[in-house]
């Protein structure tokens, strides 16, 4: 099976794009007004929770309703973020997959203390989950690597992530490379540089957007015996325990 690279529009010049002068950054707002979100309508465990609000996301058929932004940072606190894909859910957390020589990959690795953010703006509701990330195990990572297209196969082994190319057709050298070693292979082995982790999380918040920018928004805290305690929040202004800063209303 033959890879088919699809050619990117020409790039305009930003002297050639139109701007609508009217349209001012600070006066794009949207008002909220689908739903609201009340203490007795949550569970007692955040994951169940998660698991409510996942299944009427993918009930709406919101497009990608597993993007989700992975924030890290590594040991000299210098964060970064991205976008990932969700790829498993389980009672002890949220799978994805990646490159383990990825920048993401190195920076876990010095400071396994991550962050996950799902915002499914058709249904004005965002989740934020903290905790620690940790490899999945070798069967995990071939098991799900053997189920995804032989395209995507081929791309794990083909792309240096986060590595500086001369241009496109590295890739593509690399891709003719490895299909032609696995021609008549499949499923393709899983690389040694690629695989799974798992978040698992001690701190989730579901938000809810709603009228006046009056928000609705619960945090699930993990406790030291196991269980899981719940408080409302006000609106985007941090927990008392982090530094005061000022913050934008959303």
């Amino acid at each position: 099976m033959g890879l088919i690279f699809a050619t990117a529009p020409a790039i305009r010049p930003e002297s050639s794009l139109k701007y609508d002068p009217v349209k001012n950054i600070e006066d794009l707002r949207k008002a909220y007004h689908l739903g609201a979100l009340e203490h007795e309508d949550l569970t007692l465990d955040p994951m169940d929770m998660f698991r409510r609000w996942w299944h009427e996301a993918i009930g709406a058929e919101i497009e990608e309703a597993n993007a989700m932004t992975l924030a890290t940072a590594n040991s000299q606190g210098q964060p970064f973020a991205r976008i990932v894909l969700l790829k498993g859910l389980h009672q002890e957390g949220f799978e994805f997959f990646t490159n383990y020589d990825s920048d993401k990959s190195k920076e876990m690795a010095e400071n396994p203390q991550v962050a996950l953010l799902f915002f499914w703006k058709e249904m004005e509701r965002q989740v934020r989950i903290e905790g620690k990330v940790e490899k999945v195990s070798k069967e995990r990572s071939e098991q799900y690597f053997q189920s995804r297209p032989r395209g995507s196969q081929i791309g794990a082994w083909t792309s240096p992530q986060s590595q500086v190319i001369p241009d496109r057709s590295v890739l593509e050298a690399n891709a003719k490379q490895v299909e032609e070693k696995y021609a008549d292979i499949d499923p393709l082995p899983v690389p040694e540089h690629w695989g799974g982790y798992i978040v698992r999380p001690h701190t989730i918040e579901f938000w809810q957007g709603r009228a006046n920018r009056l928000h609705d928004r619960f945090r699930y805290g993990l406790q030291p015996d196991g269980h899981w305690a719940i408080n409302r929040l006000e609106g985007w202004r941090r927990r008392a325990a982090r530094p005061a800063s000022r913050e934008q209303d959303y």
